[in-house]
């Protein structure tokens, strides 16, 4: 079972850090390179994570972000779509709250541009 993750909201969509006392989890995750506005390298970190955990929501939904802070809104909807399928996982907010990965998930697919379909 996962423990409590801690998210951060970087212009309403998701970016999860991992609550660990370890000193490996924000190169592991990307945090630090968003926050910077490094989505290149960010991105290239969530890739290679997610090789070897490809489910896990602090991931996805990093890199959700990354994909939509670069204008790639399909992409960050799919993945937004993915966290939702997977069981919800607790997540300490930089406010104290506690939110679910999914509660966090349906935020940042919200805040992504809505498509219009073609008749």
């Amino acid at each position: 079972m996962r423990g409590v993750v801690s998210v951060l909201l970087v212009a309403a969509a998701g970016v999860a850090a991992p609550a660990m006392a370890q000193d490996s989890w924000p190169q592991r995750t990307g945090f630090q390179e968003i926050a910077a506005g490094h989505f290149d390298v960010a991105e290239r970190t969530l890739l290679e994570e997610r090789r070897t955990d490809p489910n896990s929501p602090e991931l996805m939904l990093n890199l959700a972000a990354v994909y939509s802070k670069t204008g790639r809104a399909a992409d960050a909807r799919a993945l937004y779509d993915a966290v939702l399928k997977e069981k919800a996982v607790a997540m300490d907010m930089p406010s104290g709250a506690i939110l679910s990965s999914h509660t966090v998930a349906r935020t940042g697919l919200r805040h992504l541009p809505q498509t219009i379909a073609a008749r």
